[in-house]
């Protein structure tokens, strides 16, 4: 059965770095489809970074390119968030979600949230003064 479980949340200031964690179970990471969503209190669900094995290129949201980036351990089979200058904006909940990949390009998953079949429990990045 795959399992997906992030870790990695916390408190930071405005400006400060979090990496978040994925750690996946019952398949290897390599192969699947995998997703950085979040979701702010009251707000919508936003897909943050997405990636296909098809292609293998990250998407990034637009207003998190250069700030955000995602990379995967097939050894640990981990995915991570590298998460840096992080403004009180960025305060959400975060969920890594994974799938057997469909599409080759990860802007697919990001847009289409509802295609990914296993989801984490999410964890808490708060960003605050």
């Amino acid at each position: 059965q795959l399992q997906v479980v992030e870790s990695g949340g916390d408190s930071v200031r405005p400006g400060g770095s979090l990496r978040l964690s994925c750690e996946v179970s019952g398949f290897t990471v390599e192969r699947l489809a995998v997703g950085w969503f979040r979701q702010a209190s009251g707000g919508n669900q936003e897909g943050v970074s997405c990636l296909s094995p098809k292609d293998g290129i990250p998407y990034y949201a637009d207003s998190l390119k250069g700030r955000f980036s995602v990379s995967k351990d097939d050894d640990r089979n981990v995915i991570f968030l590298q998460m840096n200058d992080l403004q009180i904006d960025d305060t959400a909940i975060y969920f890594c979600a994974v799938d057997t990949p469909v599409h080759s390009y990860g802007r697919y998953y990001c847009n289409y949230p509802a295609t990914m079949r296993y989801w984490g429990q999410g964890t808490q990045v708060t960003v605050s003064a």
